[in-house]
């Protein structure tokens, strides 16, 4: 089965490597959840709007990343990120690391993000409207 996937394009720079040029690895955390925050936006919910007009967050409880090959300085890579499992309050993302040029998989990522009320932090569903936004964009029910 193939999943709807987002994908977001980005480059590395000098800054994200270390001195023999390739990228650090925890650089490649950030760049998933950069992916994840734009595919966010996609659906029409930045960040800002989930917090303030929503009452929500997300934070992330559990990650299993998997590098496969060194992302370079210059390298243009995209992020892919697919959302197969829809919880009540959390979502399951699968993201790969691909090198533009070949396609090369440079990492994987399997995480587990929860949705929690803002005052509190507590584990809470996720808001009817979000919910539905992301049934349309993955399929998922």
């Amino acid at each position: 089965m193939s999943l709807p996937v987002f994908v977001w394009p980005l480059r590395v720079y000098y800054e994200d490597t270390d001195a023999s040029g390739v990228a650090y690895h925890a650089n490649y955390l950030r760049w998933f959840e950069r992916a994840r925050t734009e595919w966010l936006r996609a659906l029409g919910f930045e960040q800002t709007r989930l917090h303030d007009e929503l009452g929500i967050v997300f934070t992330v409880a559990s990650l299993d990343v998997r590098y496969r090959r060194p992302a370079r300085l210059d390298d243009e890579v995209t992020v892919e990120v697919r959302v197969p499992v829809v919880r009540a309050a959390s979502l399951q993302f699968e993201q790969r690391l691909l090198r533009s040029v070949d396609g090369a998989v440079l990492a994987e990522l399997s995480a587990k993000v929860g949705c929690v009320a803002a005052p509190g932090f507590r584990p809470t569903a996720l808001p009817e409207a979000l919910r539905a936004a992301v049934a349309a964009a993955t399929g998922t029910a």
